[in-house]
């Protein structure tokens, strides 16, 4: 017996303004007014963004951060930014520009999820019960309100959230993955050529994006899938070898003008599958348990709807909308386990068949779990937006006093501003939460989307509010900007290059805030030196002597007012 019971009234549609709102709400936070930050995997992708638009042809082909190669992830994520540096860098700035391409993304990936499951929700094995006398929701209803709900489930998805707004290649590969497995669902819905070939599109942009590990588990557990379907395997085995041609054939665009023009006579495809041939390797226990460790607060909440689907619809047999996300969560989850250092960003690509199979476990839920679910959204994400908003009044008017010392404790040196435009978004921000718990208690709503539209959008209320009342304060801790100005204004108009040892996302943070001109991917003698290292380490100029070079006057010295520890040195050869 089918462990979903609903009426049609549980069905009724989430408003198509309320999930637009939702989304640009999500998304456009932490895009707009943001500097590139510290982390090498935002400011440095923005890096390799920044030296295409602004470079040759050799620098499409091989990834680099003004002249330092990065050769471990395929070019298709940084040739999207660079693009959109292209097109609107003179209308929006080179930053906001390249995150165009993450706008791009985020659709993509959030349309593939609501259609993948549309799709899946109107087919007869996941319908609901028949009531005995009549009322039940209509297969398209039922469909439409499973891919809200799955949207909802990951918008709210803590890992989505962190990773959502940088311009990364982990974030195309989940958007992809998305993408793939809604092409997955409409193959196994009809084992077509054109399907066939849509699939290969999608493992083609996998391949180019980062590695070509992912689509090759992807195939494989795509065909598993089928045959556990009963499929024929004949012509499944013929469409999906078609699907990997056209896959390798999309890689090529890429890898035969890179092995053929040699860029900067280095060889970026060789370095590229020298390093994704060392991911890949036996499960250890430090991979286990650091999958468990983040996996646990990654995922959530996807992850225990998940669970409970696949208990809640285990009486069924071989079920599209369990089998298949199933076995792209085991193969995927298989593949990160099995490298040496799982990257959090990697697991983005998990959360598309997490989602979906959440989204298909919450009608199996009792009333009374959802109802809790509610109630602790309420009362846990308006509690923290409340301290949010307290913080924020604290550090502008000094009272409460403690709270006060904790918001600036962080930012030493930084003035709190008042700014009127992030003041009324996120004012109106949290009077449609106030709005929306209002409906929820008081009209008690029996539709099925009730119960993540709280904790979704009490997730973007803190994001918007943390986006918007505290982002001067982040820009100034997380920023390199002020240090890049400094460097610039001591470095003579007629520098030649410098030569640095400083990590990708400070030589991306350098080279776009202050345009030093920092030595090529070939290197040459350069006049200047640019050293990092920390204001606790003994012998200054121990950075000098590893290069090995003699005669050198410092200019300038100086870090970031927010970190207490890093330092940078400008040296001058002398002549």
């Amino acid at each position: 017996m089918k462990p979903v019971r609903l009426p049609a009234a549980a069905t009724l549609a989430l408003p198509r303004w309320a999930l637009f709102a939702l989304g640009l709400l999500y998304i456009l936070p932490g895009l707009i007014g943001r500097d590139p930050w510290k982390d090498d995997t935002d400011a440095g992708s923005f890096g390799i963004m920044w030296t295409m638009a602004h470079g040759n042809l050799h620098d499409w082909l091989l990834p680099n951060i003004a002249g330092l190669p990065a050769v471990n992830e395929g070019p298709l994520a940084f040739w999207l930014g660079a693009l959109c540096i292209k097109l609107f860098g003179w209308l929006l700035g080179d930053v906001l520009a390249a995150r165009v391409s993450t706008i791009g993304i985020f659709v993509v990936g959030t349309l593939s999820l609501w259609y993948t499951a549309f799709h899946l929700g109107r087919r007869p094995d996941a319908q609901p019960l028949r009531l005995a006398f009549g009322g039940q929701p209509e297969p398209d209803d039922y469909g439409r309100t499973l891919a809200d709900t799955a949207v909802l489930i990951y918008l709210g998805c803590l890992g989505l959230l962190l990773h959502s707004h940088e311009t990364l290649a982990v974030t195309l590969q989940g958007s992809l993955l998305a993408y793939f497995l809604y092409r997955a669902v409409r193959y196994v819905e009809t084992q077509s050529m054109r399907n066939a070939v849509l699939v290969g599109l999608s493992l083609g942009a996998l391949v180019l994006t980062r590695s070509p590990l992912t689509p090759i588990v992807l195939v494989l557990a795509l065909f598993l899938c089928t045959r556990f379907l009963n499929i024929p395997a004949g012509p499944t085995a013929r469409h999906l070898a078609l699907a990997s041609g056209i896959g390798f054939a999309i890689a090529l665009l890429w890898i035969v003008p890179a092995m053929l023009l040699h860029p900067y006579g280095q060889s970026p495809v060789r370095a590229w599958l020298a390093y994704n041939a060392t991911q890949l390797g036996l499960p250890s226990w430090h991979s286990i348990t650091g999958f468990l460790r983040v996996g646990t607060w990654f995922f959530w909440p996807a992850w225990p709807f998940a669970g409970w689907a696949i208990w809640a619809w285990r009486r069924q047999q071989k079920l599209l909308h369990i089998v298949l996300p199933l076995s792209f969560v085991a193969a995927l989850t298989l593949l990160i386990v099995s490298g040496p250092q799982p990257e959090n960003g990697d697991l983005l690509k998990l959360l598309p068949p997490l989602a979906l199979m959440a989204a298909f476990g919450l009608p199996t839920m009792k009333r009374g779990a959802i109802n809790a679910i509610d109630w602790f959204s309420v009362m846990v994400l308006t509690t923290l937006g409340a301290l949010v908003w307290l913080f924020w009044i604290a550090k502008l008017t000094g009272w409460p006093a403690q709270l006060a010392h904790n918001a600036l404790k962080l930012v030493p040196g930084f003035t709190p501003e008042f700014g009127p435009v992030a003041f009324v978004v996120a004012a109106a921000t949290s009077i449609g939460w106030i709005v929306l718990v209002h409906w929820r208690l008081s009209r008690q709503p029996s539709v099925l989307w009730r119960a993540v539209v709280l904790s979704s959008s009490g997730l973007i209320l803190l994001w918007v509010l943390l986006m918007t009342l505290f982002l001067p304060d982040l820009n100034y801790s997380k920023s390199y900007a002020s240090v890049a100005q400094q460097i610039a204004a001591k470095l003579p108009p007629d520098a030649n290059c410098i030569d640095t040892d400083v990590g990708p996302a400070q030589r991306a943070s350098f080279a776009y805030f202050g345009h030093l001109p920092f030595a090529g991917v070939t290197g040459g003698q350069c006049d200047y030196l640019l050293l990092q290292d920390s204001v606790k380490s003994k012998g200054g100029d121990h950075g000098v002597a590893a290069h090995r070079m003699q005669g050198w006057t410092l200019l300038w010295e100086g870090r970031r007012p927010s970190d207490r520890v890093e330092r940078y040195r400008l040296y001058q050869r002398t002549r």
